[in-house]
């Protein structure tokens, strides 16, 4: 049977409709959401595609060391710490918020969780410190937006600048060195599992996790439904604020657990620490395919987006490229993919 075409008052929920998760079952009376899923399968291969045309410039550029299995580990372990931090902020992006903090966040995290207090500790002491310090900080956050009713954008530059700041203080501007074995560990080849480093397999956990509750959880369906029409979930029961809090402790969570793989990774904490994390997760986000308006993305093109800028920015340092030259890069891949995703929403409202 043949769908009215909407009108121009009813965009709002459409945009919900579209933003369901790629694998829920069609409906029987139309055909919108076999639509949609092969448009997300679409966005997922041709971003297949860019990697590996990406990783054939990478062996054809520089054959012997791109290829090198010492170089594709790091690849993949560099990819997991901002991956963490990417799929908290997909989960945000996908509610129509944003933030900004998640570098600073990660500072933090790994600062606080260095100091000779917490190493007495040993391993358990550093990761749980990690972890509640990122979730403290995403309640602040959570909280500020949901129930502070401050915009996204101000209520984490704020979060951005004060959690910078404290990091610098506890540290007073010096690298706090990790002394425990155990979580030094964590970062040698004699860790690795099957070849595979451990922190890649915590990604992977964090991944699978992620897709499982924003694919198959009533969370999953309301974090789409708050990004899609904010005031239609709340008229259909959700509670927006409160889901919103949630995200942002999801976010804060992410980044206490992108801090600890962090601190084993480079055996230290600094108030430097995930410098422009914000930047890379924002871009691998919407490289993936999430609507910086809200109501559609998936863990998967995120993840993608995220092997895509790694690969890049290890393309450019094998090939002694500098590091300006990243950066314009990246942003010109930013603007690029929000471009198209303008002339993509356009041609659908047409």
């Amino acid at each position: 049977m043949t769908q009215p075409a909407p009108s121009a008052q009813h965009n709002g929920p459409d945009k919900g409709a579209l933003a369901a998760p790629s694998d829920t079952p069609p409906s029987k009376s139309g055909g919108g959401m076999p639509a949609l899923g092969l448009r997300l399968d679409v966005r997922i291969l041709s971003l297949l595609g860019v990697l590996a045309a990406l990783v054939l410039v990478g062996g054809i550029t520089e054959p012997d060391a791109f290829l090198d299995t010492g170089n594709l580990q790091l690849i993949l372990t560099q990819a997991s710490v901002i991956g963490v931090v990417t799929v908290g902020m997909t989960f945000v992006i996908i509610s129509g918020g944003i933030d900004l903090s998640v570098g600073a966040m990660v500072a933090l995290a790994s600062v606080w969780a260095t100091t000779l207090a917490t190493q007495e500790y040993g391993f358990a002491g550093i990761a749980f410190t990690a972890v509640i310090v990122g979730l403290a900080a995403g309640l602040v956050n959570g909280v500020l937006i949901a129930y502070g009713n401050m915009v996204p954008f101000i209520a984490t530059l704020a979060m951005l600048a004060s959690a910078r700041g404290l990091a610098l203080q506890i540290t007073d501007g010096k690298t706090q060195i990790v002394t425990v074995d155990a979580v030094l560990d964590l970062g040698l080849p004699d860790s690795y599992i099957l070849g595979v480093p451990p922190l890649v397999i915590m990604f992977g956990v964090v991944v699978v996790v992620g897709w499982l509750i924003l694919n198959r959880t009533t969370f999953g369906r309301r974090t789409v439904a708050v990004g899609g029409n904010a005031e239609a979930a709340r008229l259909a029961g959700i509670d927006v604020r409160r889901q919103r809090l949630y995200l942002y402790l999801l976010s804060g969570l992410c980044c206490g657990i992108a801090a600890f793989m962090l601190i084993v990774l480079a055996g230290s904490g600094q108030n430097t620490n995930g410098n422009l994390y914000e930047l890379d997760a924002i871009a691998a986000a919407i490289i993936g395919g999430t609507l910086l308006s809200g109501g559609r993305g998936t863990i998967v093109g995120s993840v993608l987006g995220v092997l895509i800028f790694t690969t890049i920015t290890n393309i450019f340092a094998l090939n002694n490229l500098q590091s300006d030259v990243q950066q314009i890069a990246k942003g010109a891949i930013i603007v690029a993919a929000v471009l198209v995703q303008g002339r993509t929403m356009r041609g659908r409202e047409t």
